[in-house]
């Protein structure tokens, strides 16, 4: 399972696990598109690199679903496909998907923001927290 619903009392809360921490953070994003679409409906048709800097991994996790957010609202693309590798500071995410098609990718939720709001993140065994602001 590439994630899990919280009970959150007004926004969405999800918690991912994986092998390791880049792998929690592909399926962070998985995620948060799949709240805001049905992530299983978006074809690999293109390919977006995205890098980010940030000082420490609470940091990285919220810029880079920031910086995927900020993608879908300036250039309406949807991903669920996602290659995360750390480098020092930054992070590299390859992300697959496709031009938002509203009548294809049946719209579920609107995202307005990540936040630190309960943001948590453990490394053994890898896992994160993250609340999405609805």
């Amino acid at each position: 399972m590439k994630y899990e619903l919280l009970e959150h009392t007004a926004d969405v809360m999800v918690r991912c696990t994986g092998r390791n921490l880049e792998e929690c953070f592909e399926n962070a994003a998985y995620a948060m598109f799949d709240q805001i679409v049905d992530a299983s409906t978006i074809e690999h048709k293109l390919e977006r690199v995205i890098e980010i800097c940030a000082r420490d991994i609470e940091d990285k996790l919220y810029s880079l679903l920031s910086e995927l957010l900020f993608i879908l609202d300036c250039d309406s693309l949807v991903f669920n496909k996602f290659s995360i590798v750390f480098e020092d500071c930054k992070v590299r995410c390859i992300a697959l998907g496709e031009p938002l098609n509203r009548s294809k990718h049946r719209p579920k939720s609107e995202i307005k923001a990540v936040t630190y709001h309960m943001l948590s993140i453990s490394r053994n065994p890898p896992s994160l927290t993250v609340v999405l602001d609805v």
